[in-house]
């Protein structure tokens, strides 16, 4: 091949997504230890091996036909008709990278989705039904959402949404999708009594859970600067520094928070709060200023703190708190495009114009996220059934699910892990009904 400035560009920027992908899916390494550090030792293996299932079903889904739904041609703007097995022809798509490059970047994205949802139902959810939706996540629930803002031809695209990198696409649909499936699965066995009052079920490991936040956020240095799709775009800078400004803030203003708060800054809240910040720039990353980042990111600081309580209290049992980081800050973060944004937003231009387009299309894939979910969930309850047995969930997701344990010498109660505890600090659920560190 002759080599020209075309081909050295095209070279460079093939490069770039690819390095990028491997950054993106490196997050699910991130996303393990999260959840893995954030549940009880006994279900730690269990959620590992929910995420490999994501990785390996969830991207044979997202190529055997994921691809085609969010990016084949289409004539209603609803989902794509070809594209079967990576098949086809995408020059709608006007690519200046080869196809293969742009599919392993999506299916990184695609992966994603569905481990937000698989920290969400930890500690309860059979591994084999787990995996049926993780198929159907990756191979339809996201690509629809995906067509609809993505795809030139998909009908938000067509009314001008902005979502540079999925705040929408990708978290609001992971985080609204986690809420309907822990409505159908029901909380976990001890965490909200008959008085209304809420246990907590301890994290094993939060240090692990840190590991997992600082390589997610690592890895977003690949999911937002990468989707500029170019080495040779100068503005993928920019998007560093604001996505990068984003998650300091919403760090920073979780530990002021969370000290006022609380009187100690909580580290699960602080870890989620730098999380939050990511996920509420990543719509708007490219377009708005770094002071705005920095607005953007605090304010998720604050939302993910009010809103892992709220879910708590209308006993949504999430264990990661992915539909307070997903859900809710993804929502903020591509409503913020509409406030923020240099070129279109409120507060540049005084019209409330992309606010509305913006506030419809998050509206429209939530909704899709949340009701494909629940109708899975529910059938799949129907059918094979959700949840293990209570017996199962007491002894442990590890050894009922995969017949090991994550480490060796853990007792299933875990009594012993928190026998040391003095009274007063907590109550907190040890794995036994009557096993009690009791709240003064």
């Amino acid at each position: 091949m002759q080599i020209n400035i075309a081909n050295l560009a095209q070279g460079i920027d093939t490069v770039w997504v690819l390095l990028c992908a491997a950054l993106v899916f490196f997050m699910e390494g991130g996303f393990a230890a999260l959840e893995a550090g954030f549940i009880r030792s006994k279900n730690s293996l269990n959620i590992i091996m929910k995420v490999f299932a994501d990785c390996t079903i969830g991207m044979l889904g997202y190529w055997f036909i994921g691809f085609g739904i969010m990016y084949g041609l289409d004539k209603a703007g609803v989902f794509g008709t070809t594209g079967i097995f990576l098949t086809g022809n995408f020059s709608h798509l006007d690519l200046h990278i080869p196809l293969y490059a742009y599919w392993i970047f999506q299916a990184a994205f695609a992966v994603a989705v569905a481990t937000i949802v698989s920290g969400a139902v930890a500690e309860r959810m059979k591994f084999g039904p787990y995996m049926i939706f993780t198929l159907l996540a990756t191979s339809v629930i996201y690509p629809v959402a995906g067509h609809w803002i993505w795809n030139p031809g998909g009908w938000l695209a067509k009314l001008g949404m902005v979502d540079f990198a999925g705040s929408a696409a990708v978290h609001s649909v992971g985080g609204w999708a986690s809420l309907a499936a822990v409505l159908v699965l029901g909380p976990r066995k001890g965490k909200y009594n008959k008085d209304g009052s809420i246990n907590v079920l301890p994290a094993h490991n939060l240090p692990l859970a840190a590991l997992g936040a600082f390589m997610l956020w690592f890895g977003w240095f690949g999911f937002n600067p990468g989707s500029s799709l170019s080495g040779l775009d100068l503005n993928i800078a920019r998007i560093a520094v604001t996505t990068n400004l984003a998650a300091a803030a919403g760090g920073t203003v979780s530990i002021l928070y969370t000290m006022w708060k609380y009187g100690k800054p909580d580290a699960s809240m602080i870890i989620n709060g730098s999380l939050a910040g990511l996920v509420a720039i990543t719509a708007g990353t490219a377009y708005v200023a770094p002071a705005s980042a920095v607005v953007i990111g605090s304010i998720a600081g604050v939302l993910v703190v009010l809103a892992v309580e709220f879910f708590d209290r209308i006993k949504a049992d999430d264990p990661v708190g992915a539909i307070a980081v997903h859900g809710i800050c993804g929502t903020f973060g591509t409503l913020a495009v509409g406030i923020f944004a240099e070129n279109g937003g409120l507060i540049y231009t005084g019209s409330f114009n992309l606010l509305g387009i913006q506030a419809l299309g998050v509206t429209a894939v939530s909704v899709w996220a949340f009701t494909a979910t629940m109708a899975v969930f529910y059938v799949l309850k129907k059918t094979l059934g959700i949840r293990v047995s209570q017996e199962d969930e007491l002894e442990g997701m590890d050894l009922c699910e995969h017949g090991i344990a994550a480490y060796v010498g853990i007792e299933a109660s875990h009594s012993r892990s928190f026998s040391h505890l003095p009274e007063g600090v907590a109550k907190v659920y040890l794995g036994d009904e009557n096993a009690y560190i009791p709240n003064k």
